[in-house]
Parts: C-alpha cells; sequence; structure tokens
C-alpha cells in the first residue's frame, strides 16, 4: 500500500544549502524540477553531468517508449529528475527513464513514484558507472523491479535484465536479430543497433517497424 508523504516547505534560508543528514520529506520540499539529485542515507548526492552520447541514447528511448506506451495505453512513463522511492529504507533515485503499468498507477504521487516502477533504465555516464552497476542494479534488484535496462554508450553495451522467480535479476538474451523483447511493454521490441546510431533514428520509423502494418494505417487515419 503507497505511503503519501507530504512534503512540508522548508525555510527559504535552508533552500540554497541542503542541510544533512535530511529526511526524505525534506528532500521532496527543498530539490525543485531543475534539481538532478537523489537521496541516499539522509544525503543529497548531485548528479553528475552527462556526455552527448548519454543524451542522444535517453532523449531517443524516452521518446521512442513514451510514444509506444502512449500508442497502446500501457501506463506512464516519467524521467530525471522524477524521483522514485522504491522502499522505506531504499533510497530516493531518479532514473534517467521509468515506466508504470496501469496497474500500478496508484503508487504515483506528485513528486515521486512510491514504490518500484516496472521498467527502470538507467544510462551510464563515466562517473556513474559504479553506482548503477553496483548500488542501483542491487537496490533494484531488491525492490522487486520487473525489467532493468542497463546501457552503456561509452562502450556501446546494452544489458537488459528481467526479475526471475528466485527475486536475482537475470540478463536477458537478444534474438536473432539484435533484438530485445520486453517483458514488461507488451509487443514492444528494441534494436539494440538503434541506441548508438548518429544520428539517433527518427521516431516514426521505429514505431513504424515496431508496430507494422498496424501501427502504418493507424498514422495514416
Amino acid at each position: 500500500m503507497a505511503t503519501v508523504i507530504e512534503s512540508p516547505a522548508l525555510p527559504s534560508a535552508q533552500r540554497s544549502l541542503a542541510p544533512e543528514p535530511m529526511t526524505y520529506e525534506q528532500f521532496l520540499a527543498w530539490a525543485d524540477e531543475d534539481t538532478h539529485a537523489e537521496w541516499v542515507d539522509g544525503k543529497v548526492v548531485l548528479m553528475s553531468p552527462i556526455t552527448m552520447e548519454h543524451s542522444n541514447v535517453s532523449l531517443f528511448l524516452l521518446t521512442l517508449v513514451k510514444s509506444y506506451v502512449e500508442e497502446h495505453h500501457l501506463g506512464r512513463v516519467l524521467y530525471d529528475p522524477f524521483q522514485m522511492k522504491t522502499g522505506p529504507a531504499l533510497p530516493g533515485r531518479a532514473p534517467d527513464i521509468l515506466f508504470v503499468a496501469n496497474k500500478n498507477l496508484g503508487r504515483l504521487q506528485r513528486l515521486y513514484l512510491d514504490g518500484p516502477a516496472d521498467l527502470v533504465v538507467e544510462v551510464i555516464s563515466p562517473g556513474s558507472r559504479a553506482v548503477d552497476r553496483g548500488e542501483k542494479f542491487y537496490e533494484y534488484e531488491e525492490a522487486g523491479i520487473p525489467e532493468y535496462w542497463l546501457l552503456d554508450p561509452q562502450v556501446k553495451r546494452a544489458e537488459f535484465y528481467e526479475l526471475g522467480e528466485s527475486g536475482l535479476f537475470k540478463l536477458a538474451t537478444l534474438d536473432e536479430a539484435g533484438r530485445y523483447h520486453s517483458s514488461q511493454l507488451p509487443g514492444f521490441w528494441l534494436k539494440v543497433a538503434w541506441l548508438w546510431q548518429e544520428p539517433p533514428p527518427p521516431t516514426d520509423e521505429t514505431m513504424m517497424e515496431i508496430g507494422g502494418q498496424a501501427y502504418a494505417e493507424r498514422v495514416v487515419q
């Protein structure tokens, strides 16, 4: 059951400098929509600047996944710096992209997702590699996130993890055409080569390829 966190406003004198330690409620009140930060053990962790490659992959995927989810009325897609608090004892994270299925939309609060997303995407930056592969990997696994994409533009490596019956992430395999078929987005697949394409392929073309003739006919109408 979702726990609603009210966000009492901090005095204006405290907004320029985050008090530490601070509660998650204080963090939500302190941060604004331009604050790219996470809350870990009562401390504010500011996010590292991203590379152009990171930006390209994130924006391409955000546009593609959001278009697919809206086309099929599957739920909501949100993105950094929107917060996700997967459990009372776990940090508040801001994934690059997160998907919440219709059945779990009750977890969405105004400032954060209270509980695990159905799909989380993290695009690795040079300064985030250890956290994304280490701390976040095990946090997301512990929280029971069903699907986790870990993408590294620097080395052009894409890993897709799905939660197994044991409660542990297992690495999913691609099909013979180099495509990953999502377990949480019904009918959606992603050609990994698209991620490293420069410039990224147009969304309409990729949606047409994924959706086939049915999507093409809807676009024409």
